[in-house]
């Protein structure tokens, strides 16, 4: 069943954003605004707002900001329909679900039924490690020999699958489960995969335990449900793999996951850091020896889903390794990922022959923190240190060590850390701090090129986009605030979106260059500009602000602002939010504590000022690319490119100059 979109609005309506947060924080009226001390962070003097007007709230300390949906979602740890419903039952509003199509009724029954089958198989596994005679001298003197008390294992939910007569599959035909539930289609991706198929033509098919001769490890959901296990091999056997893991399904996807996440979230936010370590036992030891802000990503390479999993719940993250550097170093590349999505990273390795899970147990967890935080690094500060430190007079490795380095740097969003990083860089690669800003520039405005075009938007609904890696919004400066072409389009795009949301369907009347009355949308005028300007938002998320407003224009009462935020994409939710709480207004001034709305000259006065100035820094940041290609053109004495490239130059010279005038800037 889901819940339709005219009963979700009420609820949206309903639930004020002052009772809603007023329920969880101390508010106190201030201008038209009410503020309070966030409850997502510590802090002394109070930096949560709350508009009432626009019904939404908005941290300046830690960032985080939504509407009463997306507050409830937080503080309770739910998803958006259980927020919704929680909603929906304290203001009693009465939620008639629509009848689903055929189609979503049966994705609906199969996720259902496999989660039927592994909450009965987690329960299983549970039983025969504890209740069985195999399952307590195998299984559990196992988990006994590695340092577990019964209480850890209780807590992650641990089990053993029996060696032999496959009793799973037995148990589970005898409980009536269907074959098309216990095994897995990798095509629909329907089944848990807990038992395999055997045979061939001249044999009938019979089923058997995936997991046989195997200690379990449960995966957990974020919000708990049973999604999937991982099996441990006990003696190692030529052709058989440690570690066997259910496939992918329509519960279970395994670069989206983390383990260990369920039983740490909290955690993780009270101690606003998140380690990271790669086993399960690694995850298992250190939260019990104290230490439950930890998750395992299960040995595979990090995937963004799951990086994004951990900034739900904070922007630190410290990577813990064994002594084994060579492992870190094919990492190296991966942890960018968490520098593009906005996480503080560090790195620490333990002494040589030790793990987190063998470390764990031979410290108590005031030890271990002490450790950490003594030992852990900067993850910039040890890549550049130890990537130098490879290339041992090699210029080769050398320059390639800068690039790396370079490249990672350029990935940070904040232009204050930013340029701490390069100075700290200047220093350990010897090398001129304005060179390296400027190529770092350079790398900066290529990877966001790259990573723009790499691919088609997806769905609203499959997005992935972190908030985090796009600059904060702030006012612009005459003396230089944001340094680069690319900085400045980026902010211009933003203050476009600003506009887009506030004014997006109010319909206003210009008099055309033929001299007749023409009617128009504020949204639909900023795209019709761009288009004939051959403009485009680069960045997918910016884009599919456009994309919903042109979905849900023609709805009767449409409001842009409504739209996108109370928007399904939590993405595109979440930088309305930012945007329409921002401090600043669309021409970068401080904004009044004041409601009042632009007459319709104001509005059309500041939209069509906004996209010349949106027009202005992509054709300077097309000139600054330019630039560069002509600089490489010239050290190639490539003669023909040259003339092509500065006879672009010109014609986008022209361009510049003629925006210019429009915006009075000559």
């Amino acid at each position: 069943m889901a819940i339709p979109r005219e009963i979700v609005d009420r609820i949206y309506d309903a639930a004020k954003i002052e009772e809603v947060v007023g329920d969880y924080v101390n508010l106190k009226k201030r201008g038209t605004n009410m503020w309070g001390l966030c409850p997502f962070h510590t802090e002394k003097t109070p930096s949560f707002s709350v508009s009432p007007s626009r019904n939404i709230y908005k941290c300046f300390g830690c960032g985080k900001g939504g509407h009463s949906v997306s507050f409830i979602m937080e503080m309770e740890q739910c998803s958006y329909p259980e927020a919704l419903r929680l909603l929906a039952k304290k203001y009693h509003i009465e939620i008639e679900e629509r009848e689903l199509t055929e189609e979503e009724q049966q994705v609906h029954d199969d996720r259902e039924s496999m989660f039927v089958v592994n909450d009965w198989a987690f329960q299983w596994f549970q039983d025969q490690l504890w209740n069985t005679d195999e399952g307590q001298a195998v299984g559990l003197s196992y988990f006994h020999e590695r340092g577990l008390r019964d209480e850890t294992i209780r807590k992650f939910g641990l089990g053993y699958c029996p060696a032999k007569g496959n009793p799973l599959t037995k148990d589970a035909k005898q409980q009536g489960f269907k074959d098309a539930y216990l095994c897995n289609d990798p095509e629909s991706r329907i089944g848990t995969g807990l038992c395999g198929r055997s045979g061939d033509e001249n044999q009938p098919t019979r089923l058997y335990d995936r997991f046989h001769d195997r200690v379990i490890f449960p995966f957990f959901s974020i919000s708990g449900k049973h999604i999937g296990f991982a099996g441990r091999i006990l003696v190692k056997k030529d052709n058989v793999g440690k570690y066997v893991n259910s496939p992918e399904s329509l519960v279970y996807t395994k670069g989206r996951e983390l383990y260990g996440i369920f039983q740490a979230k909290h955690a993780i936010v009270r101690a606003k850091k998140c380690y990271l370590v790669e086993g399960q036992m690694d995850c298992i030891s250190m939260s019990q020896a104290g230490i439950e802000n930890v998750v395992s990503s299960g040995g595979t390479s990090l995937t963004k889903e799951q990086i994004g999993l951990i900034h739900r719940f904070t922007d630190n993250v410290t990577i813990l390794y064994d002594g084994d550097a060579a492992g870190v170093h094919a990492s190296l590349r991966g942890i960018d990922m968490f520098l593009e999505q906005g996480l503080n990273v560090k790195v620490m390795l333990f002494p040589d022959g030790d793990d987190p899970d063998s470390f764990a147990r031979k410290h108590t967890a005031e030890e271990f923190v002490n450790y950490i935080q003594t030992h852990e690094e900067d993850f910039i500060h040890y890549k550049v240190r130890t990537l130098l430190a490879d290339a041992q007079g090699d210029i080769h490795k050398r320059t390639e060590a800068i690039h790396s380095s370079i490249h990672s740097i350029a990935y940070i969003g904040d232009k204050i850390l930013q340029g701490e990083y390069i100075k700290l860089c200047a220093q350990l690669m010897d090398m001129d701090m304005a060179t390296l800003t400027k190529a770092v520039n350079q790398e900066r405005q290529r990877i966001y090129k790259k990573d723009t075009k790499k691919e088609e938007p997806r769905p609203a609904e499959t997005q992935d986009i972190a908030i985090a890696t796009q600059p904060q919004q702030a006012p612009a400066s005459s003396e230089g605030g944001l340094h680069t072409p690319f900085d400045r389009l980026d902010q211009n795009s933003r203050n476009l979106l600003q506009m887009l949301i506030r004014y997006g369907e109010r319909q206003l009347r210009y008099q055309g260059a033929d001299g007749q009355i023409y009617t128009y949308l504020v949204g639909d005028y900023m795209q019709m500009y761009m288009q004939s300007a051959s403009l485009q938002m680069e960045n997918p998320l910016y884009q599919s602000f456009f994309d919903e407003f042109n979905r849900h224009k023609a709805e009767p009462d449409f409001k842009a602002e409504h739209c996108f935020i109370r928007n399904e994409n939590q993405y595109i939710s979440k930088l309305a939010t930012d945007l329409i709480s921002s401090q600043y207004s669309v021409s970068g001034k401080l904004e009044k504590e004041s409601t009042d709305e632009l007459t319709d000259n104001e509005i059309h006065t500041q939209t069509v000022h906004l996209l010349y100035e949106l027009h202005l820094t992509t054709v300077e940041n097309s000139l600054c690319m330019l630039d560069t290609k002509l600089a490489e053109a010239t050290r190639a004495n490539d003669e023909p490119n040259m003339m092509a490239l500065m006879r672009a130059q010109m014609q986008l010279g022209e361009i510049k100059r003629q925006i210019s005038e429009l915006l009075g800037q000559n």
